[in-house]
């Protein structure tokens, strides 16, 4: 076995494993899960606060509810998919295109930064 295709399949198995751990676990009711350790020093949300959460409900297929704890994971988690759809279609990795990865980048810090303007409690989690 190549180290690429073993390297695939560790990534595959713990990307499996996380999946049915979050599945299992409501990480509100674990202390398996760690909080935010941005949250914690700064009392400010950061762009993934919430997000445990919100991928224990989206696993669970109750998207309203993991959007009241991180929309932009609900939003970011198809756009990521087709991004890869993409990549793989047109054989294109757009990981490696650093315009892409700016946008992202600005994305999250655009995100990181509205959910903490006054008067945007209702996206906090």
């Amino acid at each position: 076995m190549n180290r690429d295709l073993a390297f695939r399949l560790l990534f595959a198995g713990l990307l499996v494993g996380c999946a049915v751990l979050y599945f299992v676990l409501d990480p509100e009711g674990s202390s398996l899960f760690p909080p935010c350790p941005f949250h914690w020093a700064t009392g400010l949300l950061c762009p993934g606060c919430g997000s445990q959460r919100a991928l224990h409900h989206l696993l669970h297929m109750r998207i309203g509810e993991a959007f009241n704890y991180n929309p932009a994971l609900v939003v970011i988690v198809p756009l990521l998919g087709l991004q890869w759809g993409l990549g793989r279609i047109r054989r294109v990795s757009f990981a490696n295109d650093n315009r892409v990865v700016w946008a992202w980048g600005i994305a999250l810090l655009g995100w990181g930064i509205l959910r903490n303007l006054p008067g945007m409690d209702r996206l906090a989690p």
